[in-house]
């Protein structure tokens, strides 16, 4: 059964998306795995030659860049990661471009930042970019932008980004290439999951909570990227990167790591960016009433059944929505700022004009632009 679902989903892959850690990049010695570049290029000139267009999300380029300037362990202070960055990202990209060059193509690099991603505009544009380069044959090579990211505006992994990608694509299929064969059902990886049909919180505890030497990422934030993709209607694979042929193996539909099945509706782009890419600025605590008119009528949200609000959040921001336990219902784009929600919450919407001296919206939400959590 396994094999069947595998190679169902395999065979309708075309737009793939690829991230690999710095644990995979990175020989024992502390340098660039020029070797395992050189074998991942081929694959992914090998599943060109067969339509499918891939996307790469890589760490490395602070690892690469300790490595460069000759020092012996990775800093622990934000100006000298950041500088290690800077050097290492020119080594990292000059391996990926020399590797896909063998193969007729070149290594495009796109250097990112979390406001890349929250402001609509510019999440349009990465996906424009990523589309054009994909039309000229060339592969693109993502990596968070931590040269000059402070803390506010960055991810602090790439497997988030990865997930991101793969969202603002919509892509077919998530891969996580790790140092391991893919998540375990316990701690001593004897037994290694096949496929998860449901990734809940029962499959998120088996996360065992450790991290690489180089990277900053671990099991946890690989299941969260793929939880965020699965959510969204896209399988996903965590899988060694250092396994001969792993991507080819896979997409053939082989038992290859742990695969992740999607929920089976899709959202569309618009749902995803609102669900999983902006930051909610604010939160909404409704009652049991306007719960049920969202989750079981597909209503839009009305001030009426709004009991609590927090957050210094404008018109249009993405707020989250809470039921009245507390537990995060839905998360949507506000037509009010929260000034004006504080003086409306409660009230019906004829109530408004007289409150606010015009009424704009009927809906503080609209169903439209709002997304449950599944």
């Amino acid at each position: 059964m396994s094999l069947e679902i595998r190679k169902n989903i395999m065979s309708s892959v075309r737009r793939l998306v690829v991230k690999l850690g710095s644990n995979v990049l990175v020989t024992e010695r502390g340098s660039l795995d020029q070797k395992l570049i050189a074998r991942l290029a081929a694959s992914i000139a090998n599943l060109r030659a067969r339509g499918i267009t891939t996307t790469v999300v890589t760490s490395g380029a602070i690892a690469a860049g300790t490595d460069a300037l000759g020092l012996t362990a990775r800093p622990d202070d934000l100006p000298r990661l950041q500088a290690c960055a800077a050097v290492g990202q020119a080594h990292l990209m000059l391996a990926y471009d020399q590797a896909f060059a063998a193969h007729g193509c070149h290594a495009a690099q796109l250097l990112i930042t979390r406001d890349d991603f929250e402001h609509r505009d510019r999440y349009l544009n990465i996906r424009n970019t990523l589309n054009a380069l994909a039309e000229l044959g060339a592969v693109p090579i993502l990596n968070e932008n931590d040269s000059v990211a402070v803390e506010e505006i960055r991810y602090g992994e790439n497997d988030c980004i990865a997930a991101l990608v793969a969202n603002n694509l919509q892509a077919d299929l998530l891969v996580l290439l790790t140092s391991v064969e893919g998540l375990y059902r316990d701690a001593a990886r004897h037994d290694l999951v096949d496929v998860v049909e449901k990734l809940d919180e029962r499959i998120l505890r088996l996360a065992d909570g450790t991290r690489s030497a180089l990277g900053s990422g671990g099991m946890d934030t690989k299941l969260l990227a793929a939880q965020m993709v699965t959510a969204a209607g896209l399988p996903a694979v965590i899988a060694s990167g250092r396994r001969e042929n792993v991507l080819d193996d896979l997409l053939d539909g082989q038992p290859v790591g742990t695969l992740f099945l999607p929920v089976k509706s899709k959202m569309n782009a618009r749902q995803r960016w609102i669900a999983f890419t902006a930051r909610s600025r604010g939160r909404l605590t409704i009652d049991d009433g306007a719960a049920k008119a969202l989750r079981e009528r597909g209503k839009s949200l009305l001030a009426s059944g709004i009991t609590a609000i927090s957050g210094n959040f404008k018109a249009g921001d993405v707020i989250t929505i809470a039921d009245a336990a507390g537990r995060d219902l839905a998360r949507g784009l506000t037509n009010y700022d929260a000034p004006d929600l504080a003086l409306i919450r409660g009230r019906r919407s004829s109530d408004f004009k007289k409150i606010l001296g015009e009424k704009f919206y009927d809906e503080v939400v609209h169903r439209d632009n709002l997304v449950l959590r599944s």
